[in-house]
């Protein structure tokens, strides 16, 4: 008896904590939260109002997940240097209200899922090696959750947190997701800057202003991002992959070159920026949970959406400055 009671207890506070887990996650109280000091524990409904703001201003925090994280951080700081403000990357109130401004409407909305987003083609089963990606037709979304993830600039875990009692497979349902509508692009910009100390790739006007900052994984001890200037020569949406076995990476075994079909999950991601440096590029990923906190294989890897607004703005002749840590170090002495 007494165990059924300990069961009972447990049970009742599970729901209890959760059920007032997902009330911090009301649209409502996402839309209407208001500046708070004091770091939140766990999701924050103030930190994802944050974030979706971000995201639509350009200054992206990377994925959307409505906790406290490097990017996020970063995205602050990027944010204030771009409005005169200490850029410390702490979310003070005059930053809040700085960035509130930009977007009077909701943050949260309501989206209702299409035929298209259910019909797939999904790719339910990707293999972990490189090698084995290569028997595969096609890298598509596992699952219609992955996508609709994706196209909203959230974690899976957040989206199914914003619509508990929702499914992702059904055409009609209706979801609750981030407006993450960023408008048009500028038609233009004067260059690219892919700062290696802070993992992050910005888009720069005529004066140097940054227009638009998105976090990255930029190069590895294995190989090392490039140093120096490069232009931009094309970009390929949907891309395919191909491996030369001179690259030598590490856990790929064969010395065989191979191709990896195209798809939101190809080692690529959607979109590649191919550069005048051979074998170089900026592409998207298969995992925006890791952008800013891995390495990547010498390239520059941004998460898919934010990959394909930076691909949107370039030309062939796009100049692109790689600014190594080395220089940062001697300017600081």
């Amino acid at each position: 008896m007494i165990r059924l009671v300990v069961f009972v207890a447990v049970v009742a506070l599970a729901l209890a904590c959760g059920g007032a887990h997902a009330a911090r996650l009301e649209p409502n109280a996402v839309n209407q939260a208001q500046f708070s000091e004091g770091e939140p524990n766990g999701v924050s409904p103030m930190l994802l109002k944050a974030q979706v703001l971000l995201d639509r201003a350009r200054f992206s925090p990377g994925l959307i997940d409505g906790r406290v994280s490097e990017n996020f951080t970063k995205a602050v700081a990027a944010f204030q240097a771009a409005n005169g403000l200490q850029s410390d990357g702490k979310l003070t109130r005059e930053t809040w209200d700085k960035l509130a401004a930009t977007f009077a409407g909701p943050v949260l909305t309501t989206y209702e899922v299409t035929a298209k987003d259910v019909r797939g083609p999904f790719t339910k089963r990707i293999p972990a090696r490189m090698e084995s990606m290569a028997h595969l037709k096609r890298l598509g979304y596992r699952n219609a959750r992955e996508k609709l993830a994706e196209r909203f600039h959230v974690s899976e875990q957040l989206v199914r947190m914003l619509n508990l009692r929702a499914g992702f497979s059904k055409a009609g349902t209706t979801l609750v997701v981030p407006d993450v509508g960023r408008g048009d692009p500028p038609s233009q910009i004067a260059s690219i800057e892919v700062d290696k100390a802070s993992r992050q790739v910005r888009a720069l006007d005529a004066s140097g202003k940054a227009i638009a900052v998105y976090p990255a994984s930029i190069g590895s001890e294995e190989k090392p991002a490039p140093s120096g200037t490069a232009e931009v020569k094309r970009v390929v949406h949907n891309p395919t992959y191909r491996y030369n076995p001179k690259f030598a990476f590490k856990g790929v075994k064969t010395r065989h070159p191979f191709t990896i079909a195209k798809g939101p999950n190809n080692p690529v991601g959607s979109v590649w920026i191919d550069l005048s440096i051979e074998s170089y590029g900026i592409h998207g990923t298969p995992d925006p949970g890791k952008i800013g906190t891995t390495f990547s294989h010498g390239c520059i890897r941004m998460t898919n959406w934010d990959a394909e607004d930076l691909a949107a703005m370039v030309k062939p002749g796009t100049r692109v400055d790689f600014k190594d840590e080395a220089a940062q170090e001697g300017q600081a002495r």
